[in-house]
């Protein structure tokens, strides 16, 4: 079995995939930097046990991460308490099967790389990925599964809680979807600037990247708050909150 990690700026999610590509157990644990490498394996662990996945059924690990102190803790988790070297996103030698058509390939997200091996793996193209995590990411990917770049602004929880800690009188609140564009109360107004205010945004921003590229790209939502904001948003055509996963998965296969 494959053990596939990635390592986010909010959190870190692990699942096991067996040897046929389907995924036997997935978890997920905080971005904390001060984690040490047991602490994570005995967590991991206990759950493991509850799917009935030992320590021996892990046979690999593949690793994507864009915080780089936590990837000593995980290189060292996965030699510790699975015993294999687990292969590393951006390492050298490592074949992701696409090209960086941009200035500084080297700038680029692990994470976001792997999305677009996924996306175009699993439906082709040309898309735009979506990606509702720590910041919200637009990337595009060409019919030859080619990286051409991106957007990238400020996540839903970040701005939320950017508004509540520059304002006094704002209190901090929960995501959700109004019922009405106008507010009747502060959280109310809060709630509906945010939501609405987002679904402007992606909105906008895919009208202007098709036009800019010439093409009417799918969309493709991902991340935790893909859900939420797929259900109004007529131009994501697919939300795969998985797809970072299939690309780890896809990756080591065409690397082991």
């Amino acid at each position: 079995m494959l053990l596939a990690i990635d390592s986010g700026n909010t959190n870190i999610v692990f699942a096991v995939f067996d040897d046929e590509g389907a995924i036997k157990g997935q978890w997920r644990s905080s971005s904390k930097i001060d984690r040490t490498a047991d602490e994570i394996g005995v967590w991991l662990q206990q759950l493991m046990a509850v799917a009935k996945i030992t320590p021996n059924d892990i046979t690999s690990a593949i690793i994507a991460s864009v915080v780089p102190a936590t990837l000593f803790t995980l290189k060292s988790l996965c030699r510790d308490f699975f015993g294999c070297d687990a292969m590393v996103i951006g390492d050298d030698g490592i074949d992701l099967g696409l090209k960086v058509l941009i200035d500084r390939p080297e700038e680029v997200g692990a994470d976001r790389l792997v999305n677009a091996v996924s996306a175009h793996n699993r439906y082709g193209g040309p898309l735009i990925i979506v990606d509702f995590g720590t910041a919200t990411t637009f990337d595009i990917i060409d019919a030859d599964g080619s990286y051409l770049g991106g957007v990238i602004a400020p996540g839903v929880n970040l701005s939320l809680e950017a508004l509540h800690m520059a304002a006094a009188q704002l209190p901090l609140i929960g995501i959700k979807r109004p019922e009405k564009v106008t507010g009747k109360s502060t959280v109310q107004a809060m709630q509906s600037g945010i939501y609405w205010g987002y679904v402007g945004l992606i909105e906008g921003l895919v009208k202007r990247l098709r036009e800019e590229h010439g093409t009417d790209m799918d969309v493709i939502a991902t991340g935790g708050l893909a859900g939420l904001f797929t259900e109004v948003i007529g131009c994501i055509k697919h939300s795969d909150p998985d797809l970072i996963l299939g690309g780890l998965y896809d990756i080591y296969r065409k690397n082991s």
